[in-house]
Order: structure tokens, then C-alpha cells, then sequence
């Protein structure tokens, strides 16, 4: 390790040797992987996080997502600055030693971990919408749709954490972009072909609900996980900050269209998915369940993997297949049980996006690049310092002000 950081070898590990540059990926694919890597399940929500703050929490959006994407720059930065730096708690280690790799690995699992429970929510509710009349009992107990068909979906992702090789699903999953395109297309031919049209004007602002919209967004550009592999396998390192702005870009407009033209469609009646107002019966709206289904059943076993493997590797069970199933199956049972103990999915979301994802995505990337470009002795002006410290502000912000207001929110849901 580079010893003008100043920390020592046995905080961060040293990376695999590195391969070939037949194996590194070219500029196209990484733009590619970076917007898989933004593309996910905040594109059900994002119409009803515009929702709840108004037209005008769309300047808020943007905010987020240039932030996002510059506190990206700030991560590569940090990386550039040692050679063993490979994964965002290396970044945490470089910056703040072993406590730092423990609180962005802490954080980083949290988030996965809430991820894997708002997929279970979304399976229910969606095949609650397709069918509502599912209801049934287990001797004396009544089993609503929705709690049948988050344990049906449990039932169904649990065999996938048990394998070794997850290549397949990995393929599959690289759909996400697709799926986006799939999703938003349906959605619009509802509008245009299905009579619903756009008549819905929605409000200017909606201040009591501007903290949830907040972590709505801050939830649809948490990337930052994968950004140190993404940027690791460039051919091309320095193209990095442009595959950035190109996958930000691209996810912004993506995102933004889709809030638009679901809150044109159906105003303040959104729900927390959009796909929940879609018509029943109408093809389009089958389409765009469908797609909505079956990406969250191809990553749930590889967002639980890093869990798995970190707990795995704490508890030294890695070579015993019975003890590993028996690890992941816990984890997968413990999803489950807070998926029907707080079904709500939108609340959830909002959580994790205030208090994971924003920590994930401004906190700790400016605090660790202001951490070792002190160490390094980086000579910058004062302006980027600025910017770092409001980013860490803002950020703070929307952690204490969003996560009260989901806390809140699921409180009263529950009473």
C-alpha cells in the first residue's frame, strides 16, 4: 500500500491480481453495467414520491442525482489515491482504518438487506393486484393474498441463495435496464391507448410530504456499492467520470419520465407503486406487473449473497454446505418475517433511501475524500471543500428529517 495514507496494511486488504485487459470492459459496457446498476425498483415509486412533494420537489430530484454523481468522482478519487483499494469499504478503511471498513460495510449490508425485504413487499403487492381473491386458511388461521404470496415469493428466491455459482441469475438480472424500458413503455401505452390519458394536475408543492419524496430519490441513485468494481474493470480508468455522468444521465431521464407521466396520469390517487393503479384486465397493465415480477426473483439471491458470505465468513462456516444453507435460510426467513410484519412498501423504501442510502451516497463518500486527501496531502481549492461539507450537511439532513418522517409513517400504519 501507498504509505503516504497512512494507514496500515492490515486495514485494507490487498486486491486479486489483476487480469488481462481482454477481460476488462470497454467504454459502451461499462456505461451498461452502471445503469443496471441504477436501475431497480425505485422506478415503481418514483411517480408517487412526486407525488407527495409536488412539481417542485423535482428540482429536488436533479439536486440528488448531481450530487450522486459527483460524491461517485469523489470515490474514485479516493480509490486513485492507494492501489489496494478494490471495494467501497477498502475506501472506508483508507480513509478511517477498521472502523471505517466496519461502518460502510455495516451500512452497505443494511441497505442490501432492506432491498431483499422491499422485493418480497413488491412480489405480494403485485400479485395481489393480478389476484386479489387469493385469500385462504391454515386450520384456524386466515391467510390474506398479499401475506400468501410474500410467502409463496419466499418460498420461491429461498432455493436460489443456496447456490454456489449465481452466473445464471446474474445474466438474468442484467436486464434491468431492459426491464425499465419494458416498464415505462407499458405504463405509456396505458396512458395513451388504454384511456387514461394525462388530466391529472397534481400541486406545486406538498411540504408535509417533501421528506419522503426526499428519500424516495436519495433511494433511486444508491449505486455507490458497485461503482469501485464497475471502475476497477474499465479498460479505460480515466473515461470513469464521463460512464458516470452518462449512467446518471440516463437514469435521471428514466426516472423523471416515469414520475411525470404517472403523476399526470393519476395525481395525488398514486400509490405506492405505480403499477398498483394500472387497470386490470388490460394487457399493457399485465405487461408491466410481469416485468415488474420476475426482476426482483432474479436478485434477490445476489443482493443477499454479499450478506451471506460476510456472515459466513465471520462465523468460519464457508466450507460446510449444511451450515451455509442453514445461514442463508435464516436470513432469507428474517426478510420474510419483516416483509409481513411492515408490508408497506413505499414507507420501507423511504426508509432505507433516508437512513441507508443517503448515508451510502453523500455522507460517506465526502467524509472519506476529505479523510484521505488530508492524509495524502491532495492540494485543492477550497471551493471542493465546500462542497463536500454542504453535501455532508444536506445529507445529515435528509438521513434525520427522512428517516423520522418513514419511522413515523410506519408507526401509524401499524396502530
Amino acid at each position: 500500500m501507498a504509505t503516504t495514507t497512512g494507514t496500515s496494511n492490515t486495514d485494507i486488504d490487498p486486491p486479486p491480481s489483476s487480469s488481462s485487459s481482454s477481460a476488462k470492459t470497454g467504454f459502451l459496457k461499462t456505461c451498461f453495467n452502471g445503469i443496471n446498476a441504477l436501475s431497480g425498483i425505485g422506478l415503481l415509486s418514483i411517480p408517487y414520491a412526486l407525488s407527495q412533494g409536488g412539481w417542485s420537489s423535482l428540482a429536488v430530484f436533479l439536486a440528488i442525482a448531481a450530487i450522486c454523481c459527483y460524491t461517485g468522482i469523489l470515490l474514485q478519487r479516493c480509490m486513485d489515491a492507494s492501489p489496494v483499494v478494490a471495494t467501497y469499504p477498502d475506501v472506508g478503511a483508507l480513509a478511517f482504518g477498521r472502523r471505517g471498513r466496519l461502518a460502510v460495510a455495516a451500512f452497505m449490508y443494511l441497505e442490501l438487506y432492506l432491498v431483499a425485504v422491499d422485493f418480497l413487499i413488491l412480489e405480494g403487492d403485485n400479485l395481489h393486484k393480478l389476484f386479489p381473491a387469493a385469500d385462504f386458511r391454515l386450520g384456524s388461521l386466515r391467510v390474506s393474498a398479499k401475506q400468501g404470496f410474500v410467502l409463496a415469493a419466499t418460498l420461491a428466491v429461498l432455493p436460489t441463495t443456496w447456490f454456489s455459482n449465481l452466473s445464471v441469475l446474474a445474466y438474468v438480472a442484467a436486464g434491468g435496464a431492459l426491464a425499465s424500458v419494458v416498464l415505462i413503455a407499458a405504463v405509456m401505452w396505458v396512458a395513451v391507448f388504454d384511456g387514461v390519458g394525462f388530466h391529472e394536475r397534481g400541486r406545486l408543492v406538498h411540504w408535509a410530504g417533501m421528506p419522503s419524496a426526499v428519500s424516495l430519490y436519495s433511494f433511486c441513485f444508491s449505486g455507490h456499492a458497485v461503482f469501485p468494481m464497475i471502475y476497477n474493470g474499465m479498460k479505460d480508468r480515466k473515461r470513469f467520470p464521463m460512464v458516470l455522468f452518462i449512467c446518471f444521465a440516463v437514469s435521471t431521464l428514466s426516472y423523471g419520465f416515469m414520475g411525470i407521466i404517472g403523476y399526470l396520469m393519476y395525481g395525488d390517487k398514486l400509490m405506492s407503486q405505480v403499477t398498483l393503479n394500472l387497470p386490470s384486465g388490460k394487457v399493457s397493465s399485465k405487461v408491466a406487473i410481469y416485468t415488474t415480477l420476475v426482476n426482483p426473483l432474479t436478485k434477490y439471491a445476489l443482493v443477499m449473497a454479499p450478506i451471506a458470505e460476510a456472515i459466513e465468513a465471520t462465523l468460519g462456516v464457508r466450507k460446510s454446505r449444511l451450515l451455509r444453507a442453514l445461514v442463508r435460510t435464516a436470513l432469507v426467513v428474517g426478510t420474510a418475517v419483516i416483509a409481513l410484519a411492515v408490508p408497506f412498501f413505499a414507507d420501507v423504501v423511504a426508509l432505507t433511501g433516508a437512513l441507508l442510502s443517503c448515508t451510502a451516497t453523500m455522507l460517506l463518500p465526502s467524509l472519506c475524500y476529505l479523510r484521505v486527501r488530508a492524509k495524502v496531502g491532495y492540494k485543492k481549492p477550497w471551493l471542493e471543500t465546500a462542497a463536500c461539507v454542504i453535501i455532508a450537511v444536506v445529507g445529515t439532513a435528509i438521513v434525520v428529517l427522512g428517516t423520522y418522517s418513514s419511522v413515523k409513517q410506519i408507526v401509524q400504519r401499524l396502530k
